[in-house]
Protein backbone atom coordinates (compact mmCIF):
# COMPACT_ATOMS: atom_id res chain seq x y z
CA UNK A 1 0.00 0.00 0.00
CA UNK A 2 3.28 1.81 0.92
CA UNK A 3 4.49 1.82 -2.62
CA UNK A 4 1.29 2.52 -4.32
CA UNK A 5 1.66 5.73 -2.48
CA UNK A 6 5.05 7.01 -3.21
CA UNK A 7 4.60 5.86 -6.94
CA UNK A 8 0.92 8.05 -7.11
CA UNK A 9 3.27 10.93 -5.31
CA UNK A 10 6.07 11.03 -7.65
CA UNK A 11 3.65 10.53 -10.56
CA UNK A 12 1.71 13.83 -9.20
CA UNK A 13 4.79 15.75 -8.52
CA UNK A 14 6.39 15.05 -11.88
CA UNK A 15 3.43 15.67 -13.58
CA UNK A 16 2.91 19.04 -11.65
CA UNK A 17 6.40 19.88 -12.23
CA UNK A 18 6.72 19.35 -15.91
CA UNK A 19 3.34 21.72 -15.67
CA UNK A 20 5.04 24.37 -14.44
CA UNK A 21 7.66 24.38 -17.14
CA UNK A 22 4.71 24.97 -19.41
CA UNK A 23 3.11 27.75 -16.83
CA UNK A 24 6.47 29.50 -17.64
CA UNK A 25 6.35 28.66 -21.34
CA UNK A 26 3.28 30.36 -21.59
CA UNK A 27 3.30 33.30 -19.35
CA UNK A 28 6.57 34.16 -20.53
CA UNK A 29 4.81 34.15 -24.81
CA UNK A 30 1.73 36.12 -23.21
CA UNK A 31 4.43 38.49 -22.22
CA UNK A 32 6.41 38.85 -25.24
CA UNK A 33 3.08 38.88 -27.55
CA UNK A 34 1.91 41.74 -25.12
CA UNK A 35 5.29 43.70 -26.13
CA UNK A 36 4.63 42.99 -29.65
CA UNK A 37 2.90 44.35 -32.68
CA UNK A 38 0.53 41.72 -32.00
CA UNK A 39 -0.60 43.48 -29.08
CA UNK A 40 -3.46 44.34 -30.43
CA UNK A 41 -5.07 41.52 -31.74
CA UNK A 42 -3.90 39.33 -28.30
CA UNK A 43 -6.34 42.19 -26.45
CA UNK A 44 -9.14 41.98 -29.07
CA UNK A 45 -8.84 37.89 -28.55
CA UNK A 46 -9.41 38.86 -24.87
CA UNK A 47 -11.70 40.86 -25.16
CA UNK A 48 -14.14 38.68 -27.97
CA UNK A 49 -17.20 38.03 -26.87
CA UNK A 50 -18.64 35.00 -26.30
CA UNK A 51 -22.88 34.45 -25.62
CA UNK A 52 -24.44 31.03 -24.80
CA UNK A 53 -28.57 31.33 -24.70
CA UNK A 54 -30.85 28.67 -23.85
CA UNK A 55 -34.51 30.30 -24.13
CA UNK A 56 -34.38 33.19 -21.27
CA UNK A 57 -31.17 31.68 -19.74
CA UNK A 58 -28.24 33.77 -21.15
CA UNK A 59 -24.30 33.80 -20.69
CA UNK A 60 -22.73 36.81 -22.41
CA UNK A 61 -18.87 37.05 -21.48
CA UNK A 62 -15.85 38.30 -23.04
CA UNK A 63 -13.65 35.09 -23.44
CA UNK A 64 -11.33 36.01 -20.82
CA UNK A 65 -13.92 35.96 -17.98
CA UNK A 66 -14.88 32.38 -19.76
CA UNK A 67 -11.28 31.24 -18.69
CA UNK A 68 -11.58 33.19 -15.72
CA UNK A 69 -15.13 31.60 -14.50
CA UNK A 70 -15.49 28.55 -16.81
CA UNK A 71 -11.61 27.08 -16.92
CA UNK A 72 -11.05 27.85 -13.84
CA UNK A 73 -13.55 26.43 -12.25
CA UNK A 74 -12.34 22.83 -13.75
CA UNK A 75 -9.05 23.63 -11.61
CA UNK A 76 -10.85 24.23 -8.77
CA UNK A 77 -12.96 21.31 -9.07
CA UNK A 78 -9.45 19.22 -9.28
CA UNK A 79 -8.31 21.18 -6.39
CA UNK A 80 -11.39 19.96 -4.46
CA UNK A 81 -10.91 16.45 -5.09
CA UNK A 82 -7.03 16.50 -4.68
CA UNK A 83 -7.99 17.25 -0.90
CA UNK A 84 -10.02 15.01 -0.34
CA UNK A 85 -8.02 12.31 -1.68
CA UNK A 86 -4.89 13.80 0.78
CA UNK A 87 -7.90 13.74 3.42
CA UNK A 88 -9.02 10.34 3.53
CA UNK A 89 -5.78 8.44 2.10
CA UNK A 90 -2.80 10.89 1.55
CA UNK A 91 -0.74 12.98 3.55
CA UNK A 92 -3.07 14.82 5.29
CA UNK A 93 -4.99 11.46 6.72
CA UNK A 94 -2.78 11.58 9.13
CA UNK A 95 -2.32 14.63 11.95
CA UNK A 96 0.83 15.13 12.52
CA UNK A 97 1.82 15.98 8.95
CA UNK A 98 -0.77 18.67 8.72
CA UNK A 99 0.34 20.92 11.53
CA UNK A 100 3.87 21.97 10.11
CA UNK A 101 2.67 22.84 6.76
CA UNK A 102 -0.79 24.09 8.02
CA UNK A 103 1.47 26.66 10.32
CA UNK A 104 3.50 27.82 7.47
CA UNK A 105 0.10 28.28 5.08
CA UNK A 106 -1.17 30.43 8.09
CA UNK A 107 2.15 32.58 8.44
CA UNK A 108 2.35 32.58 4.65
CA UNK A 109 -1.02 34.02 4.03
CA UNK A 110 -1.29 36.03 7.16
CA UNK A 111 2.03 38.16 6.81
CA UNK A 112 2.01 38.83 3.07
CA UNK A 113 -1.92 40.54 3.94
CA UNK A 114 -0.21 42.68 6.28
CA UNK A 115 2.86 43.91 3.96
CA UNK A 116 0.49 44.83 1.47
CA UNK A 117 -2.08 46.67 3.28
CA UNK A 118 0.65 48.40 5.25
CA UNK A 119 1.39 50.08 1.55
CA UNK A 120 -2.54 50.73 0.60
CA UNK A 121 -4.60 50.70 3.65
CA UNK A 122 -5.04 54.35 2.84
CA UNK A 123 -6.24 53.74 -0.46
CA UNK A 124 -10.17 51.94 -0.03
CA UNK A 125 -10.03 50.82 -3.90
CA UNK A 126 -6.23 49.61 -3.78
CA UNK A 127 -6.67 47.51 -0.31
CA UNK A 128 -8.84 45.50 -1.69
CA UNK A 129 -6.03 43.50 -3.16
CA UNK A 130 -5.23 42.36 -0.01
CA UNK A 131 -5.31 38.55 -0.45
CA UNK A 132 -3.02 38.40 -3.81
CA UNK A 133 0.48 38.31 -2.36
CA UNK A 134 -1.39 35.06 -0.14
CA UNK A 135 -1.66 32.48 -2.66
CA UNK A 136 0.77 29.99 -3.86
CA UNK A 137 1.51 28.53 -7.09
CA UNK A 138 2.17 24.85 -6.51
CA UNK A 139 2.95 24.01 -10.17
CA UNK A 140 5.81 27.00 -10.55
CA UNK A 141 7.35 25.79 -7.32
CA UNK A 142 7.25 22.15 -8.07
CA UNK A 143 8.56 23.68 -11.38
CA UNK A 144 11.81 25.39 -10.17
CA UNK A 145 12.41 21.85 -7.80
CA UNK A 146 12.62 20.04 -10.85
CA UNK A 147 16.13 21.97 -11.53
CA UNK A 148 17.80 21.04 -8.59
CA UNK A 149 17.18 17.06 -9.95
CA UNK A 150 16.74 14.11 -7.96
CA UNK A 151 18.82 15.68 -4.93
CA UNK A 152 15.65 17.28 -3.21
CA UNK A 153 14.29 14.72 -0.85
CA UNK A 154 10.88 13.58 -0.95
CA UNK A 155 10.20 15.15 2.13
CA UNK A 156 10.27 18.53 0.87
CA UNK A 157 7.96 18.33 -2.27
CA UNK A 158 5.73 16.69 -0.02
CA UNK A 159 6.00 19.81 2.86
CA UNK A 160 5.71 22.09 0.09
CA UNK A 161 2.76 19.93 -1.48
CA UNK A 162 0.54 19.88 1.83
CA UNK A 163 1.47 23.95 2.13
CA UNK A 164 0.20 24.74 -1.37
CA UNK A 165 -3.09 22.33 -0.75
CA UNK A 166 -3.88 24.51 2.54
CA UNK A 167 -3.10 27.89 1.02
CA UNK A 168 -5.66 26.72 -1.82
CA UNK A 169 -8.61 26.50 0.83
CA UNK A 170 -7.52 29.30 2.30
CA UNK A 171 -8.01 31.26 -1.52
CA UNK A 172 -11.45 29.20 -1.48
CA UNK A 173 -12.21 30.79 1.77
CA UNK A 174 -11.26 34.29 0.56
CA UNK A 175 -12.85 33.97 -2.45
CA UNK A 176 -16.44 33.03 -0.46
CA UNK A 177 -16.73 35.90 2.03
CA UNK A 178 -14.69 38.40 0.52
CA UNK A 179 -15.35 38.58 -3.21
CA UNK A 180 -18.69 38.15 -3.95
CA UNK A 181 -21.18 40.79 -4.86
CA UNK A 182 -24.80 40.93 -5.84
CA UNK A 183 -26.25 38.05 -4.19
CA UNK A 184 -29.34 36.62 -6.02
CA UNK A 185 -31.26 34.55 -3.45
CA UNK A 186 -32.87 32.66 -6.39
CA UNK A 187 -29.74 31.51 -8.09
CA UNK A 188 -28.48 30.41 -4.45
CA UNK A 189 -31.88 28.60 -4.11
CA UNK A 190 -30.47 26.32 -7.39
CA UNK A 191 -27.33 25.90 -5.88
CA UNK A 192 -28.63 24.80 -2.43
CA UNK A 193 -30.99 21.97 -3.95
CA UNK A 194 -28.17 20.69 -6.09
CA UNK A 195 -26.39 19.63 -2.65
CA UNK A 196 -29.00 17.19 -1.41
CA UNK A 197 -29.18 15.70 -4.86
CA UNK A 198 -25.49 15.18 -4.85
CA UNK A 199 -25.53 13.96 -1.45
CA UNK A 200 -27.99 11.36 -2.23
CA UNK A 201 -25.59 10.20 -5.56
CA UNK A 202 -22.82 9.73 -3.16
CA UNK A 203 -24.88 8.00 -0.69
CA UNK A 204 -26.67 5.43 -2.82
CA UNK A 205 -22.97 5.36 -4.47
CA UNK A 206 -23.82 6.55 -7.94
CA UNK A 207 -19.83 5.88 -9.85
CA UNK A 208 -21.05 6.96 -13.31
CA UNK A 209 -19.56 10.72 -13.87
CA UNK A 210 -22.16 11.84 -15.97
CA UNK A 211 -25.00 12.46 -13.28
CA UNK A 212 -22.20 14.69 -11.41
CA UNK A 213 -21.22 16.52 -14.59
CA UNK A 214 -24.51 17.31 -15.08
CA UNK A 215 -25.65 18.92 -11.81
CA UNK A 216 -21.98 20.05 -11.53
CA UNK A 217 -22.80 22.40 -14.86
CA UNK A 218 -26.24 23.22 -13.48
CA UNK A 219 -25.24 24.27 -10.04
CA UNK A 220 -22.04 26.37 -12.13
CA UNK A 221 -24.67 28.12 -13.98
CA UNK A 222 -26.60 29.03 -10.92
CA UNK A 223 -23.94 30.09 -8.26
CA UNK A 224 -22.01 32.03 -11.62
CA UNK A 225 -25.37 33.98 -11.39
CA UNK A 226 -25.70 33.78 -7.79
CA UNK A 227 -22.97 36.46 -7.44
CA UNK A 228 -21.12 33.95 -5.75
CA UNK A 229 -17.33 33.04 -7.67
CA UNK A 230 -18.70 30.26 -9.98
CA UNK A 231 -15.39 28.28 -9.35
CA UNK A 232 -16.64 27.37 -5.89
CA UNK A 233 -19.13 25.32 -7.72
CA UNK A 234 -15.94 22.93 -8.66
CA UNK A 235 -15.13 22.80 -5.01
CA UNK A 236 -18.17 21.62 -3.86
CA UNK A 237 -18.84 19.39 -6.48
CA UNK A 238 -15.67 17.29 -5.64
CA UNK A 239 -16.51 16.95 -2.11
CA UNK A 240 -19.54 14.59 -3.26
CA UNK A 241 -17.35 12.37 -5.80
CA UNK A 242 -17.14 8.70 -4.11
CA UNK A 243 -13.83 8.00 -3.00
CA UNK A 244 -14.71 4.14 -3.49
CA UNK A 245 -17.34 1.81 -5.29
CA UNK A 246 -19.62 -0.33 -3.21
CA UNK A 247 -19.32 -2.59 -5.97
CA UNK A 248 -15.98 -2.58 -7.25
CA UNK A 249 -14.02 -2.04 -4.28
CA UNK A 250 -10.72 -1.60 -6.13
CA UNK A 251 -11.97 1.05 -8.52
CA UNK A 252 -12.23 4.69 -7.09
CA UNK A 253 -14.59 7.00 -9.22
CA UNK A 254 -12.29 10.07 -7.11
CA UNK A 255 -9.07 8.74 -8.32
CA UNK A 256 -10.06 8.16 -11.68
CA UNK A 257 -11.70 11.52 -12.30
CA UNK A 258 -8.36 13.36 -11.01
CA UNK A 259 -6.20 11.06 -13.01
CA UNK A 260 -8.40 11.85 -15.95
CA UNK A 261 -8.24 15.68 -15.08
CA UNK A 262 -4.70 16.09 -14.65
CA UNK A 263 -3.50 16.11 -17.98
CA UNK A 264 -6.11 18.12 -18.49
CA UNK A 265 -5.53 20.50 -16.14
CA UNK A 266 -1.53 20.78 -15.93
CA UNK A 267 -1.16 21.13 -19.96
CA UNK A 268 -4.79 23.55 -20.92
CA UNK A 269 -6.61 24.70 -18.29
CA UNK A 270 -3.54 26.59 -16.47
CA UNK A 271 -1.52 27.36 -19.47
CA UNK A 272 -4.50 28.78 -21.18
CA UNK A 273 -4.49 31.26 -17.94
CA UNK A 274 -1.51 31.93 -17.69
CA UNK A 275 -1.57 33.34 -21.55
CA UNK A 276 -4.94 35.39 -21.13
CA UNK A 277 -3.88 36.40 -17.93
CA UNK A 278 -0.14 37.52 -18.17
CA UNK A 279 0.07 39.75 -20.48
CA UNK A 280 1.50 42.94 -19.73
CA UNK A 281 2.92 45.81 -21.57
CA UNK A 282 6.57 47.01 -19.89
CA UNK A 283 7.97 48.45 -22.85
CA UNK A 284 7.30 52.15 -20.83
CA UNK A 285 6.92 51.17 -17.09
CA UNK A 286 8.68 53.69 -15.66
CA UNK A 287 10.20 54.01 -11.53
CA UNK A 288 7.18 55.29 -10.13
CA UNK A 289 4.49 52.93 -11.67
CA UNK A 290 6.66 50.07 -9.97
CA UNK A 291 6.93 51.77 -6.66
CA UNK A 292 3.17 52.63 -6.84
CA UNK A 293 1.50 51.06 -3.56
CA UNK A 294 -0.33 47.93 -5.73
CA UNK A 295 2.73 46.82 -7.09
CA UNK A 296 5.24 47.38 -4.18
CA UNK A 297 2.63 45.76 -2.01
CA UNK A 298 2.53 42.92 -4.00
CA UNK A 299 6.09 42.10 -5.06
CA UNK A 300 7.42 42.52 -1.12
CA UNK A 301 4.34 40.30 0.15
CA UNK A 302 5.18 37.61 -1.98
CA UNK A 303 9.11 38.19 -1.82
CA UNK A 304 9.63 39.10 2.19
CA UNK A 305 5.90 38.22 3.74
CA UNK A 306 5.62 34.38 2.47
CA UNK A 307 9.21 33.52 3.55
CA UNK A 308 8.99 35.40 6.63
CA UNK A 309 5.44 34.16 7.66
CA UNK A 310 5.80 30.18 6.88
CA UNK A 311 9.54 29.87 7.79
CA UNK A 312 9.04 32.57 10.89
CA UNK A 313 5.63 30.69 12.35
CA UNK A 314 7.36 27.04 11.34
CA UNK A 315 10.46 27.73 13.24
CA UNK A 316 7.79 29.26 16.28
CA UNK A 317 5.96 25.73 16.09
CA UNK A 318 8.83 23.68 15.76
CA UNK A 319 10.62 25.80 19.00
CA UNK A 320 7.31 25.28 21.24
CA UNK A 321 7.55 21.54 20.50
CA UNK A 322 4.52 21.42 18.81
CA UNK A 323 5.74 19.90 15.77
CA UNK A 324 8.88 19.02 14.08
CA UNK A 325 10.97 19.20 11.32
CA UNK A 326 10.27 16.37 8.41
CA UNK A 327 12.62 13.58 7.49
CA UNK A 328 15.53 14.54 5.49
CA UNK A 329 14.86 18.77 5.88
CA UNK A 330 16.96 21.42 7.83
CA UNK A 331 16.85 24.97 8.64
CA UNK A 332 18.21 25.91 5.39
CA UNK A 333 16.05 23.76 3.16
CA UNK A 334 12.73 24.65 5.07
CA UNK A 335 13.98 28.25 4.61
CA UNK A 336 14.22 27.56 1.10
CA UNK A 337 11.31 26.37 0.21
CA UNK A 338 9.41 29.11 2.15
CA UNK A 339 11.02 31.45 0.37
CA UNK A 340 10.06 29.38 -3.25
CA UNK A 341 6.43 29.88 -1.78
CA UNK A 342 6.38 33.45 -3.08
CA UNK A 343 5.82 32.29 -6.47
CA UNK A 344 1.94 33.69 -6.42
CA UNK A 345 1.28 33.37 -9.97
CA UNK A 346 -1.71 31.62 -11.05
CA UNK A 347 -3.78 31.89 -7.84
CA UNK A 348 -2.28 35.25 -7.18
CA UNK A 349 -3.90 36.53 -10.55
CA UNK A 350 -6.87 35.14 -10.08
CA UNK A 351 -7.75 36.30 -6.99
CA UNK A 352 -6.06 39.95 -8.47
CA UNK A 353 -8.80 39.38 -11.13
CA UNK A 354 -11.51 39.08 -8.58
CA UNK A 355 -10.39 42.09 -6.08
CA UNK A 356 -10.10 45.11 -8.88
CA UNK A 357 -12.87 43.52 -11.82
CA UNK A 358 -15.54 45.81 -10.04
CA UNK A 359 -13.66 48.42 -8.72
CA UNK A 360 -14.09 50.91 -12.25
CA UNK A 361 -10.69 51.35 -11.83
CA UNK A 362 -7.77 49.75 -14.19
CA UNK A 363 -4.92 48.48 -11.67
CA UNK A 364 -4.53 45.38 -13.62
CA UNK A 365 -1.06 46.32 -14.66
CA UNK A 366 -0.01 47.51 -11.00
CA UNK A 367 -1.45 44.33 -10.22
CA UNK A 368 0.29 41.98 -12.65
CA UNK A 369 3.55 43.68 -12.60
CA UNK A 370 3.92 43.04 -8.62
CA UNK A 371 2.75 39.31 -8.85
CA UNK A 372 5.63 38.70 -11.97
CA UNK A 373 8.18 41.12 -9.82
CA UNK A 374 7.51 38.98 -6.57
CA UNK A 375 7.09 35.60 -8.33
CA UNK A 376 10.60 35.52 -9.99
CA UNK A 377 12.51 37.29 -7.22
CA UNK A 378 10.74 34.24 -4.90
CA UNK A 379 12.11 31.90 -7.41
CA UNK A 380 15.33 32.84 -7.50
CA UNK A 381 15.82 32.98 -3.79
CA UNK A 382 14.42 29.73 -3.43
CA UNK A 383 16.51 28.48 -6.39
CA UNK A 384 19.69 29.52 -5.15
CA UNK A 385 18.88 28.83 -1.41
CA UNK A 386 18.14 25.08 -2.14
CA UNK A 387 20.85 24.67 -4.92
CA UNK A 388 23.30 25.74 -2.00
CA UNK A 389 21.86 23.50 0.65
CA UNK A 390 22.00 20.41 -1.50
CA UNK A 391 25.12 21.09 -2.73
CA UNK A 392 26.90 20.53 0.54
CA UNK A 393 28.47 17.86 1.14
CA UNK A 394 27.01 17.21 4.33
CA UNK A 395 23.59 15.23 3.83
CA UNK A 396 20.71 17.29 4.52
CA UNK A 397 19.53 15.55 7.90
CA UNK A 398 18.15 16.92 11.35
CA UNK A 399 18.50 16.37 14.43
CA UNK A 400 14.96 17.10 15.53
CA UNK A 401 12.30 13.89 15.75
CA UNK A 402 10.67 13.20 12.59
CA UNK A 403 7.49 13.52 12.34
CA UNK A 404 7.00 10.14 10.73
Amino acid sequence: MQNNQDSFINSFLRLESAGGVLLFVSAVLAILVANSFLDPYYQLLLTTPVEVRIGALEIAKPLLLWVNDGLMAVFFFLVGLELKRELLEGELKNKKNIILPGVGAVGGMLVPALIYLYFNADNPVAAKGWAIPAATDIAFALGVLTLLGSRVPISIKIFLTSLAIFDDIGAILIIAFFYTSNISFEALCVVALCIPILFAMNRYNVISKSPYVLIGIIMWIATLKSGVHATLAGVVLAMFIPMRSKQKPEYSPLKTMEHDLHNVVAFFVLPVFAFTNAGINIQNVSLDQIMHGVPIGIALGLFFGKQVGIFGLCWLAIKLKITSLPKNMNWLSLYGTSALCGIGFTMSLFIGSLAFEETGVNVLFDERLGIILGSLLSGILGYLVLRVCFNSNKPVMDTTPSTD
